[in-house]
């Protein structure tokens, strides 16, 4: 019986994790729009419908759906379905890694690491769709990094300010993008050094894999460019767990 209730939480932890991600995606495709993200209603981008109660349930609804709208039956993106998975793995991993506290809700560490990956997520995303990494998104983590030393100084200061331009100067000096750079130098002050090295490994590794296939296959040419920030996210979302 203690075993059954056990999962039943850990179901639910992966279900708010989705939720999370499923409010994120909504965010990813209205930000580059210039729409609210807390005001009108989810709907189909297709065919306009105001989207039912039944049909936002994370995961769930998009296989019950069979991934279609409803309505006009048009293809709802595998990639909110994925995200979602990703939102409730994200929060299962917060919680495996840095624990829970009463009533199983995550800890302090694990919510701030969690939020983290959610900005991550949001940053990857729309990245990818547009190349650009808005400014909003770097405060974000800037905020975050000074609540991270002043809650749990895992860092020292000096650590994190050599963090936030060990990674973030050679990439300036490379001519990497703005955005790129700007995530990597807030990132470093809220990982720290160690860290940040760890991301831009990983970081390099997935998107020269990446650039790789794509050449291979001629689906992208030497002088085309694709968006960097995704790989970066991947890097930096391993070193938040496991960068020291």
């Amino acid at each position: 019986m203690l075993i059954f209730l056990e999962s039943i939480i850990w179901v639910l932890r992966f279900f708010f994790g989705a939720c999370i991600a499923s409010f994120l995606n909504v965010a990813v495709c209205r930000l580059p729009k210039g729409e609210s993200i807390v005001s009108g209603r989810s709907h189909c981008t297709v065919c306009g419908r105001i989207l039912k109660p039944w049909e936002l349930i994370p995961c769930i609804s998009y296989l019950a759906l069979r991934g279609k709208c409803a309505g006009c039956k048009t293809h709802i993106p595998a990639r909110d379905f994925i995200t979602e998975i990703i939102g409730g793995a994200a929060f299962i991993a917060c919680a495996v890694r840095y624990g829970c506290g009463t009533f199983g809700i995550l800890s302090l560490k694990g919510t701030v690491i969690l939020i983290y990956l959610g900005i991550l997520m949001v940053v990857a995303l729309i990245d990818w769709d547009t190349q650009i990494i808005y400014d909003r998104f770097h405060i974000m983590i800037l905020i975050l990094a000074m609540i991270n030393m002043w809650l749990f100084q895992a860092h020292s200061l000096k650590d994190c300010l050599l963090g936030a331009v060990i990674i973030a100067g050679p990439m300036l000096i490379l001519a990497f993008g703005g955005g790129d750079i700007k995530l990597m130098a807030a990132s470093g002050l809220f990982l720290g050094t160690a860290s940040i090295v760890c991301a831009m490994f990983f970081g390099l590794l997935t998107g020269g894999a990446y650039g790789s296939i794509m050449l291979k296959s001629g689906k992208l040419g030497r002088k085309d460019q694709f968006a960097f920030g995704p790989f970066l996210a991947v890097g930096l979302a391993v070193a938040a767990f496991y960068g020291d």
